[in-house]
Order: C-alpha cells, then sequence, then structure tokens
C-alpha cells in the first residue's frame, strides 16, 4: 500500500455546547492542521499515487468553506458537535467526494485526515473506498 500525505492548516471558532468539554463550551478559536493521506494499492503510470499539487488544490477547496468561519453557525454543523474527530470525518468526506471522479481518484483504497491542534494531541479519521 502506498499513500501520499499533504498538509494545510485553517482556524475557526465553535463552541462544544456540553459538560465534559469544560471550558471549551464557550465560544473559542481553534488552529488545525489538517493531514490527509491518499492510499493506493499500486502507483499510477506515472508512478505516483495522485499528484501533490492536485492533492493540496482538493484540500484548500474543502478547507476554504471552514477557513475563518464559526463552525456554530455553519449550516454543515447545524445541532451537531464539531469535536477534532467530527470535523476529521467531515473533511475527509468533502475530500472523498471532491476525488473520486478523478480519473485517480478512483483509484484510490481511500484516505485518512489528520486533525493536529498542538503537537501533543491530534485525532485521525479513515476512510476506506469500496
Amino acid at each position: 500500500m502506498f499513500s501520499l500525505t499533504v498538509r494545510r492548516h485553517f482556524m475557526i471558532a465553535h463552541s462544544l455546547p456540553r459538560e465534559a468539554f469544560g471550558p471549551a463550551q464557550a465560544l473559542h478559536g481553534a488552529t488545525f492542521v489538517a493531514e490527509v493521506s491518499f492510499r493506493r494499492r499500486a502507483l499510477n503510470d506515472d508512478a505516483i499515487v495522485l499528484d501533490i499539487g492536485a492533492a493540496g488544490t482538493i484540500i484548500e477547496k474543502v478547507l476554504a468553506g471552514l477557513n475563518y468561519r464559526n463552525l456554530d453557525e455553519h449550516p454543515d454543523f447545524e445541532g451537531k458537535l464539531s469535536t477534532t474527530e467530527a470535523l476529521a470525518q467531515y473533511i475527509a468526506d468533502a475530500v472523498a467526494a471532491q476525488i473520486r471522479d478523478d480519473v485517480d481518484g478512483r483509484e484510490l483504497s481511500g484516505l485518512d485526515v489528520t486533525l493536529r491542534e498542538n503537537p501533543d494531541a491530534w485525532a485521525t479519521y479513515t476512510l476506506d473506498f469500496e
């Protein structure tokens, strides 16, 4: 299995209005590093998983809808908690929707999205394509 990982960062505001989140119940900001790993069983004819530039463009397009946004007001998160784990899944699903119609995208076996809010804590969501 091969993988290609591309990183970008984005900033959001949100609140997590449940007692379990302590002070994060209040509106606060977060800066994330998003690492998206594209997985493929065999390299394409150009001996790559996916073009790095194309991967970066797809990720930037998905993150543009989140960057500098208050997720409490984002329609895709209405009635949902925007935890790091939930954000990772949202990004994975959005990237997958963008890539599946691409020639190389159809050959991917899946992708992983890791969100790092600081160097000591992160969450990952793995999406396997069928």
